[in-house]
């Protein structure tokens, strides 16, 4: 018997279009018994002038949502309708159907999803509604940042007011507090959808990135045309995303703060509500995945997951740590910058679908759950590595290097390198003391804070630090007040060839002072070396 997914694209459309016709016409009819506990309804547009000026002004950019509207749901309806279908039916049919014929003749108007999600709809109405109302926040939103009527004040006004009618249905709103990953990646579902279907997920992802990445060129074009320009350009880089599934598609869930950080800067209650609804996608995939949530079950934790999502007290973070936790989790790892990228696409620092741990109440990175770590972010102190190839942090066999120089590009401790332990352990002690020394200098110490990936880094290497100066380098890190970054303290570090500076003196014109090695020339020009503690090496 054949289905919707084995219908040419669009007859599928046409198809969707007329149930949904049908659905209107239909609305007054009461509906089975098994229906009758939703009470939930559907509100519309806010009235406005600027309504579907997107829609008119970048129209393909427009109707990839309508494809991204089919492609959610397939999925909820795919997984909860066919538990038992091999991964093939979602990585490989569904996916090349999306990819090559939605999303490449996409609907020129949005989809009444029931008519794609039937079972999944009469399963979690509630859950569906909320994702509607969201997605009409998303296109509200694009359409005042289109009008190029508007000056950039009335486009404040206008998106506070949009957010206003958002709130004004607290059945359907997600919240505007950040939520915690842990509500997304560390529930006993968790990750069910990703490890499963990598491709598909990563397709969402994408999705993801392309919703909340098109805010960007919108906000910091100069004139109508670089807009258009932008826009254009953000939409040939989704499409660059699936030259290579999944290798090419995002290994994170695209946090709003990081792929558009002017948008959040601007509107970070809208970039909040994104980020929590974009995480409750992944949520349902894995509840709809997973084995392990036997099919009575399913509504009960959705609903669950719902009221959290809503809600304003649980798995909540302060703004300024989920501000920090979505820059830690790496552009690089999220489909990289909507605006000013390169023409390659940047290269993953975790391996797919890896989960971060975070503090919930800083929003720093302190290890890896899941996954591992295969770039810029570095050795990390605490990491959980269950399930990865990556030893203990301190799991070392006797007489190990204090760094491990196998993960840095160019230093081998392989034994052809005629290079002893001993000698490799004292150039890591060198190393320590060139960036403990580097940190000392106030510019150096800005443009480390400043760049993202090397701020990783020196996080990561915290460990390697005597126990007595670690809380110094975390306080210049995190630049915690008490902290006088003006100078580097004083240090007697045992072991590090860094004794404490002694006073300078100045020798008298009349006498010559001994020369004891040749003066060297300074490679770092321009620098704040007056504010350095740099004692003599003994």
């Amino acid at each position: 018997m054949s289905t919707l997914r084995d219908w040419p694209a669009r007859a599928v459309l046409r198809a969707a279009a007329a149930l949904s016709l049908a659905t209107v016409v239909f609305a007054a009819v009461p509906r089975a018994l098994e229906a009758q506990w939703s009470t939930t309804y559907e509100s519309f547009y806010l009235q406005a002038p600027h309504n579907w000026v997107f829609r008119n002004q970048y129209q393909a950019a427009d109707r990839l949502f309508n494809a991204f509207d089919y492609g959610h749901s397939i999925l909820y309806e795919t997984l909860f309708t066919e538990p038992n279908a091999p991964a093939s039916r979602l990585e490989e049919r569904e996916y090349n159907f999306l990819t090559k014929k939605v999303l490449v003749q996409p609907p020129r108007l949005p989809l009444e999803e029931s008519a794609i999600e039937p079972n999944y709809a009469r399963l979690a109405p509630e859950a569906k509604v909320m994702f509607d109302w969201a997605h009409i926040l998303h296109r509200q939103i694009y359409d005042v940042l289109a009008d190029e009527r508007l000056s950039q004040p009335r486009k404040d006004a206008e998106v506070q007011r949009l957010i206003a009618y958002y709130k004004t249905r607290p059945d359907l709103a997600f919240s505007s507090k950040p939520k915690s990953m842990a509500l997304m990646q560390e529930q006993p579902y968790s990750l069910a959808f990703r490890k499963e279907f990598p491709k598909f997920n990563g397709l969402i992802w994408g999705y993801h990135w392309l919703q909340v990445g098109l805010y960007e060129p919108l906000m910091t074009g100069a004139s109508s045309q670089e807009r258009q320009a932008g826009v254009r350009a953000t939409v040939a880089r989704f499409w660059q995303m699936l030259q290579d599934a999944p290798r090419t598609l995002p290994y994170q869930m695209p946090m709003t703060a990081a792929v558009s950080p002017v948008f959040t800067a601007r509107y970070p209650e809208a970039a909040i509500i994104f980020d929590n609804l974009h995480s409750m996608h992944d949520v349902i995939s894995d509840i709809l995945a997973n084995d392990s949530v036997p099919g009575n079950r399913k509504r009960a934790e959705i609903m669950l997951a719902a009221r959290r999502y809503r809600d304003d007290t649980s798995f909540v973070m302060p703004v300024a740590a989920w501000k920090t936790m979505s820059m830690q989790m790496g552009i690089e790892n999220m489909g990289g910058s909507p605006v000013a990228f390169l023409s390659t696409l940047p290269t993953p620092t975790v391996s797919r679908g890896a989960v971060m741990v975070h503090d919930e109440q800083t929003g720093q990175m302190i290890g890896v759950k899941y996954g591992s770590v295969t770039g810029a972010h570095g050795n990390m102190a605490g990491m959980d590595h269950a399930g990865t190839n990556m030893p203990p942090v301190g799991a070392k066999p006797a007489g190990a290097p204090a760094m491990d120089h196998a993960a840095m590009p160019g230093m081998r401790m392989a034994a052809d390198s005629g290079m002893s332990r001993g000698m490799m352990a004292g150039m890591s002690r060198e190393m320590m003391e060139m960036h403990m020394r580097m940190m000392a200098d106030s510019v150096i110490r800005r443009r480390v804070l400043a760049d993202t990936a090397m701020r990783r880094m020196m996080m990561g290497m915290l460990d390697q630090l005597p126990a007595e100066h670690r809380d110094m380098m975390r306080e210049m890190m995190g630049g915690q007040k008490g902290m006088n970054h003006g100078t580097m303290p004083e240090m007697n570090m045992p072991g590090m060839n860094m004794p404490a500076k002694k006073p300078a003196t100045r020798k008298s014109p009349s006498k010559k002072a001994p020369v004891k090695k040749a003066a060297v020339k300074d490679s770092m020009a321009g620098m704040d070396h007056s504010k350095m503690t740099m004692p003599k090496k003994p």
